[in-house]
């Protein structure tokens, strides 16, 4: 198993274009992304080549790949020319004895957690900050894909069943979180 998670690709097409290779020299196997796919949002700047239209193209292309939750800057009219659902605002992920908790950020997070055992992972986006903290559940981000915030790397995150780690998008990796 190998899964590659990336948030708020914000339609970079430049960025979702090193994200799929990044998929693909990974050896991935599901993609999960964690929300704010096309928009770029009130907030921020326009990322590098904003084309959603070429992202739509990159993702629809691995459909059957994507596990995908809503993100705040996700709206019905994405899930109309997206083949894959978006707009689910959590799903649940067994892992052994732990559930992953994966959402976009914008609701549940670490000021408004789900109901979470010890050990249990609340995987979030949205902060476009990469982190890993623990809280008696688990706390990850894999930071953003394409607007990196605080001084962070443009980046996402790999998990093979074991061992959970932060990459830039060129695949360096800077911190490591094992089960």
């Amino acid at each position: 198993m190998k899964w590659i998670i990336a948030s708020d690709i914000h339609g970079s097409a430049a960025h979702c274009r090193s994200l799929l290779e990044a998929y693909k020299n990974e050896g991935g196997e599901k993609l999960i992304l964690l929300g704010d796919i096309l928009y770029h949002g009130p907030r921020n700047d326009l990322p590098d080549e904003y084309g959603p239209k070429s992202v739509i193209e990159m993702l629809n292309e691995m459909k059957d790949e994507i596990l995908c939750v809503r993100g705040n800057c996700d709206a019905e009219v994405d899930q109309m020319v997206l083949n894959f659902p978006i707009m689910a605002e959590y799903a649940l992920l067994p892992i052994g004895n732990r559930t992953v908790f994966i959402t976009h950020g914008h609701k549940f997070n670490t000021s408004n957690p789900p109901s979470l055992k010890d050990g249990d992972i609340l995987l979030h986006g949205h902060t476009h900050i990469p982190v890993c903290e623990d809280h008696g559940y688990i706390y990850m981000n894999p930071g953003s894909t394409s607007i990196p915030k605080k001084g962070s790397a443009f980046s996402y995150m790999t998990f093979d069943g074991k061992i959970f780690e932060w990459k830039t998008l060129e695949g360096k990796i800077y911190n490591s979180f094992s089960l």
